[in-house]
């Protein structure tokens, strides 16, 4: 490796670290509220839908796959859409409408009242992203965002707002990532019922609000 190459592996590595430190002393109680939320919405008929772009549709992806199946224990399946990967869908939207409505006009026909609305981006401009919030609020969906430093467009247009306090793209979806493995952490800690079996007890729960 050459000496360019090691020191451009050690920045990154610095850079993540900090930008770790930071989003431990910044947003960790966040995330818990954000788990606990979604244990007060899911199991009872609930949806989160999530968007991003790029890397950050990717991203979106993951945190919906953790929901539909499972991050570390057994529990029910949850609502969960990521709104880029409906393909046939984003390309018409985009062909008949322009690409700035691709998620707005699925969250249109997607969203209910209560739902959970998750946006990631780490500019926070993207157009599309700013449409799919408006919407969102406007259909009564609670929207959360995840971007990079403020301040931000999309920091301004949602209901709650993660920032990571970081300058490369890389290092803030990073970050993202860890935001949402520990997002779907503490959305299994708070569906554990104390004293019992949190499978049982919550499969149990499932089926009454069903």
């Amino acid at each position: 490796m050459s000496d360019y190459a090691r020191d451009s592996v050690q920045r990154h590595c610095q850079s993540l670290q900090e930008a770790l430190t930071r989003f431990r002393r910044q947003n960790v109680e966040q995330v818990t509220a954000w788990g606990a939320h979604l244990a007060a919405v899911l199991p009872f008929g609930g949806r989160l839908l999530a968007a991003g772009n790029g890397g950050s549709a990717a991203q979106a992806q993951h945190l919906t796959a953790e929901l539909v199946g499972r991050y570390q224990q057994e529990r029910p399946a949850y609502s969960a859409i990521a709104l880029h990967a409906e393909t046939s869908t984003v390309t018409a939207i985009g062909n008949d409408y322009g690409y700035q409505e691709v998620f707005a006009r699925q969250v249109a026909a997607h969203g209910r009242p209560g739902d959970v609305l998750v946006l990631l981006s780490t500019s926070g401009r993207s157009p599309n992203l700013l449409a799919a919030a408006r919407t969102g609020r406007a259909a009564g969906l609670r929207v959360w965002a995840l971007t990079g430093p403020r301040p931000n467009s999309l920091a301004n247009a949602a209901d709650e707002v993660l920032c990571v306090d970081a300058d490369g793209a890389a290092t803030i979806q990073e970050t993202h990532l860890v935001a949402v493995h520990l997002l779907c952490e503490c959305f299994d800690e708070a569906l554990t019922v104390p004293g019992a079996d949190s499978f049982t007890s919550v499969s149990a729960a499932h089926r009454r609000t069903s």
